[in-house]
């Protein structure tokens, strides 16, 4: 199964507020800034050390250190709200950008940006905070593989069911790790019970 939803008590806390729509836009920055990182360290867990030779101020010894870079790329603009928790825990990570916009009467998404780094050899994550309809999320892992991104995965704060098998049909290899999975979509392609249009309650617009 290539679903892994958060577990963690403080990611529930969070998600409770973040679902809140009496939550302000500051607010909401911080719980988005919080289970983002929750969900980095989660999506990270796996990544390859090598060993390093040190000098503590006692006596050398061996540790380990990453093997390989990281890559992060937000879909834009939500997935902007998930990207500050990486360069704080990756300060070397490397970002890219994919800009992709839905139709709000079809649910199609619309490319209009993509800028990304050097992806060989790299743990590329693609992050957006709201996995609904699932299309905007293959999408983008379609341009990170078609730009040379091998071990890929996707990272978002609620998914829905039907987001989640389409990406699942589209990337069965690429493993999903996300906050919550939420009970449907409804008529709009909104996730219910969700939280809202995950950009307009962040940016306050």
């Amino acid at each position: 199964m290539s679903l892994h939803v958060l577990s963690h008590p403080l990611g529930a806390h969070v998600l409770t507020h973040l679902r809140d729509k009496t939550t302000k836009p500051a607010l909401f920055r911080t719980l988005s800034y919080q289970i983002a990182l929750l969900l980095a360290l989660e999506a990270t867990r796996d990544l390859a050390t090598e060993e390093k030779s040190i000098e503590t101020p006692l006596e050398a010894m061996p540790g380990r250190v990453l093997a390989r870079p990281l890559v992060v790329v937000p879909i834009l603009r939500a997935g902007l709200g998930m990207l500050q928790p990486f360069h704080d825990i990756f300060p070397d990570v490397s970002v890219g950008y994919v800009g992709l916009e839905r139709d709000h009467t079809t649910a199609i998404a619309r490319s209009y940006y993509c800028k990304l780094p050097p992806l060989d050899g790299k743990r590329v994550i693609v992050v957006d905070p709201m996995l609904a309809t699932g299309g905007s999320a293959a999408q983008a892992v379609d341009v990170v593989k078609s730009a040379g991104g091998k071990e890929v995965c996707f990272v978002c704060i609620v998914a829905s069911p039907e987001g989640v098998a389409v990406m699942q049909k589209a990337h069965p290899e690429v493993p999903i790790h996300a906050g919550a999975l939420d009970r449907e979509l409804n008529s709009r392609k909104y996730i219910l019970p969700g939280l809202g249009d995950f950009g307009d309650r962040l940016y306050g617009t």
